[in-house]
């Protein structure tokens, strides 16, 4: 395996060949490739409508092509239309929610913590779990590739659904180059460049996978670790966020943006990059300016909106507003901030 770094302006390959292997995964060996059953279980949605909004923990905030937010709650999946919120899963499932992805079919995908996925076509739900070939049932993050291949990552790896199969990948274990195996194979975070590379957040190391090889990102000659955002800005630069900070890969070096500790990293329609991150005074939200980017040193807008509690997914709506997640949403206008418990 190959190790990706940067020295002297030009990316240079680090001696990991026996570190880490993306693989096929199954408890025996080969392809783990898993027809779903035909009889899967189905659930009618049943609503329920308040003025208020999420008071537990809200990790991920999507707009859909309606215009609708949605939330991914530990007390559910809720959506806001505007004027009311509605609790999609209060009769569904009791599960904590991590994670929200509406396809290009406009169906949604949501994850949760220990219950697998829920697949909701606005009418029914469909629950996918380890039974039916997802590599853990608990997932946190969804994305959709160019193919339109819906990926789960979940703390046994990343699991691939082509809409029939499950394909299951992950890191192999017992891998003597750090004391972190186990954790190698929690997936936080993936996303597909424009080149078609995968870029692979774990709680391990961070690594890039073209389809036949897997690379380890590295800074300074040491791989990132802990990832739990990454993103690809309009100019396809790549955004690393997590227990090393905040970084920009511009296609030939890594360049740090802050080193406290980033969870989430959001790119705004002006360029402008918002974080959420822990600093001195607690969790803030930032924005970075779009036009200063290119310095070593960006300029900041550092907002401390929830009395140091945690920060988690950001989203910019069509409006222009700022919502993130806390304990419960928060929507940022550039002026106020807006609290929609009860």
């Amino acid at each position: 395996m190959k190790s990706l770094g940067v020295k002297k302006g030009k990316m240079m390959k680090y001696a990991y060949a026996l570190c880490l292997l993306f693989v096929f995964y199954t408890s025996c060996k080969g392809q783990n490739k898993t027809n779903l059953p035909s009889d899967s279980v189905k659930s009618e949605s049943q609503d329920v409508t308040t003025s208020y909004g999420p008071d537990r923990i809200t990790r991920t905030i999507k707009q859909d092509r309606k215009g609708n937010i949605w939330m991914a709650t530990f007390g559910g999946i809720f959506r806001y239309d505007g004027k009311s919120f509605t609790n999609v899963t209060d009769k569904v499932s009791p599960a904590r929610f991590f994670s929200i992805l509406e396809d290009r079919k406009g169906n949604f995908w949501f994850s949760t913590v220990g219950s697998g996925v829920y697949y909701y076509d606005g009418k029914t739900f469909q629950n996918f779990t380890t039974r039916d070939g997802l590599a853990n049932n608990q997932v946190i993050d969804i994305y959709e590739d160019k193919t339109g291949t819906i990926w789960f990552g979940t703390l046994s790896g990343a699991s691939r659904y082509d809409g029939k199969t499950f394909r299951n990948y992950r890191m192999n274990e017992g891998q003597n180059f750090t004391t972190k195996e186990k954790n190698d194979n929690d997936v936080n975070s993936i996303i597909e460049d424009k080149t078609g590379k995968f870029w692979i957040a774990t709680r391990g190391d961070a690594c890039l996978f073209d389809g036949k090889t897997v690379t380890v990102l590295t800074h300074d000659g040491q791989p990132f670790t802990n990832v739990r955002t990454i993103i690809e800005d309009k100019k396809g630069n790549i955004w690393l966020a997590g227990s090393d900070g905040l970084w920009r890969y511009d296609g030939r070096v890594f360049t740090n943006i802050t080193r406290n500790f980033v969870g989430y990293v959001h790119e705004d329609r002006k360029g402008n990059i918002w974080t959420t991150s822990e600093a001195s005074l607690g969790w803030i939200l930032s924005r970075y300016d779009a036009k200063t980017l290119s310095s070593l040193k960006p300029m900041v807008t550092e907002i401390n909106p929830n009395e140091g509690k945690m920060l988690f997914g950001i989203l910019e709506d069509d409006k222009g507003n700022i919502w993130f997640g806390a304990d419960g949403v928060y929507r940022y206008d550039g002026k106020t901030i807006t609290d929609f418990k009860k």
